[in-house]
Order: C-alpha cells, then structure tokens, then sequence
C-alpha cells in the first residue's frame, strides 16, 4: 500500500524540493503553504506521516500541531518537525506535541530528510 505524507512548508522551493524527492521514493505527496491548509489537509486526507514547518504565516507549526493532537485521528498521526530554529523552546514546544523526529532544515540534506521519513514511517 502506497505511503501519504503532507508537507506543510511555506517556502516554496523547499516544499517542492522535498515533494518531488519523496515522489522518486515513491510515496504519494501533498502540500500545504500553511498551518490551517495543513491541518485541514490532514484531518481529510489521513496522511500517514507530516511534514511540519514551525515558522509559517495564517497559522504556526505547533498552532497546527496542538490542533491536530485534539482529534481522535489526529492523537496518533506521525508528525516530523521540519524548522530553521535550533532554540531548546522550539525543540521542547515539539517534543511535547508528542512528534516522531525534529529536523534543522540548515543541518540536513534532503537525502537525510527524506531518510528520516523512510525510517519514520516503516517503523510502526
């Protein structure tokens, strides 16, 4: 059966790089610029993993993470924060929305990224 992940990135040459890098590992990709398109996306699609910015207009990353942890679906879902800050806060803020890894955009390849999925997501 075919893997989902929603990417939740608004910068745009980033979330098109890691949409298009997860499409040749062939798991099905959609995005969101957003927190709110994001949390909508995922509570109607069902990915099975999420992608997650921190820092994003409309609505943040642990506002969408915080969010989708009140629904009963969305209590379990993996999430992998994906963020340029590399404070203690942010990193505790997300360990406390109960996520599968943290990522540092700025120390991460997108092979590395997209490792991480795979390991995240195969791992049950």
């Amino acid at each position: 059966m075919e893997k989902r992940i929603l990417i939740v990135e608004d910068e745009q040459d980033i979330r098109e790089a890691m949409a298009e890098a997860l499409e040749q590992e062939k798991f099905v990709v959609t995005t969101a610029n957003n927190g709110q398109e994001g949390l909508q996306k995922a509570l109607s699609g069902k990915p099975d993993l999420i992608l997650l910015d921190i820092v994003m207009p409309v609505m943040d990353g642990h506002e969408m993470l915080e969010k989708l942890r009140t629904d009963a679906w969305g209590k379990t879902v993996k999430v992998i924060m994906l963020t340029s800050m590399d404070d203690v806060r942010n990193i505790d803020e997300a360990h406390r929305g109960s996520i599968t890894d943290y990522i540092i955009k700025a120390h991460s390849s997108l092979n590395e990224i997209i490792n991480k999925v795979k390991v995240s997501i195969y791992l049950q």
